[in-house]
């Protein structure tokens, strides 16, 4: 009997592969699967965070309209996301490729400046990675190691009733982006002298093309005395990150539509491809925003936070993970976002 894995999905199938880990064999090993980083003990006091993403060619990036040196840029600052979602401090990574024949020696060096530019942005360092061939195609696949704090260190399990649900940045202009560049791809397509209608999309076309991990926003609740009770970053879309929180946490959520922060260049651009804005902050992904809970106490030292937005609370289970519209309608959010095993 075969079963697909499409039955699955991604984040079945990490369930699956977590049932079936072996027992830890290491004291050292805090977190395993389960989180944005594994956490493993340094000392008394820190942690080391280790997380691992891969970015392969006609899945995660097409190279029709995505620049080499912003796809180096942006493998560093989606795995730097991933330690900033940990409450953590970059520090290293590895850079593993896999590269085909038809890659120049000249179209290497401009994936690693990229790469330079994000390892000299973040403060981190590059110290060792793998290089292979490949049939075709492109594959990158970088591991990030940072430090924390034992006590700081944000899991996404640590939600409390009553907390306060915020989101850095804004959501939903990857998503924009990511139309306007599939369009123009057909547009070239069908006739290669046509030129790229992209006058005045620069913000939501940067937001996919070269997003930024959030490290800026750890640095200032650190300078605020604030720990964040859970978090995690927005990649799959904000739905099924506040669902990953409420599950691992075991809560609720009341998530209100009017609060989500849209810019009105990301609404024209959807609006333009007569797509809903809040669909695609919900489920867009690709974002790279922090979304995270704060207890009450800490709420009241960064509720005037100028990037920082309150989407909502932490509610008991028994209330569901709920969107109240801006009608005042309650809807349960589902994660409808792109799954990389469909």
């Amino acid at each position: 009997m075969r079963t697909e894995l499409s039955t699955l999905g991604e984040f079945g199938l990490i369930d699956r592969i977590k049932l079936q880990q072996a027992e830890k064999q290491q004291k050292s090993t805090l977190k395993g699967i389960g989180d944005d980083c594994a956490v493993i003990e340094k000392s008394k006091t820190e942690v080391t965070l280790i997380s691992t993403d891969i970015l392969l060619e006609g899945i995660h990036f097409d190279l029709t309209y995505t620049p080499l040196l912003h796809l180096g840029y942006k493998a560093v600052a989606v795995n730097v996301s991933d330690v900033a979602a940990m409450n953590g401090i970059p520090q290293q990574i590895t850079v593993s490729i896999a590269i085909s024949n038809r890659f120049s020696v000249e179209a290497i060096d401009e994936l690693y400046k990229g790469i330079r530019l994000a390892c000299e942005n973040y403060k981190v360092d590059l110290v060792g990675g793998d290089t292979t061939s490949s049939q075709r195609g492109l594959m990158i696949s970088v591991t990030v190691i940072g430090t924390a704090k034992k006590s700081e260190v944000a899991y996404r399990s640590g939600a409390k009733v009553n907390d306060v649900i915020c989101v850095s940045g804004d959501l939903g202009a990857a998503y924009a982006g990511l139309q306007i560049l599939e369009r123009e791809k057909e547009v070239y397509s069908a006739n290669p002298e046509m030129q790229p209608e992209l006058e005045g999309k620069d913000y939501v076309i940067k937001r996919l093309l070269k997003p930024e991990g959030r490290t800026d926003i750890v640095h200032e609740l650190k300078d605020l005395g604030i720990v964040p009770t859970s978090m995690i970053d927005i990649s799959d879309g904000l739905a099924s990150e506040i669902l990953h929180i409420c599950n691992a946490s075991g809560v609720g959520a009341y998530v209100y539509e009017d609060k989500l922060p849209i810019t009105h260049d990301t609404e024209q651009t959807l609006f333009d491809f007569k797509l809903d804005p809040t669909t695609a902050a919900m489920n867009g992904g690709e974002d790279y925003e922090l979304l995270f809970t704060v207890s009450m106490k800490d709420f009241e030292k960064l509720k005037n936070h100028e990037d920082i937005t309150t989407i909502g609370y932490i509610t008991e289970k028994a209330k569901g993970v709920i969107m109240i519209s801006k009608k005042g309608n309650q809807y349960p959010i589902k994660a409808q976002g792109w799954d990389h095993l469909v």
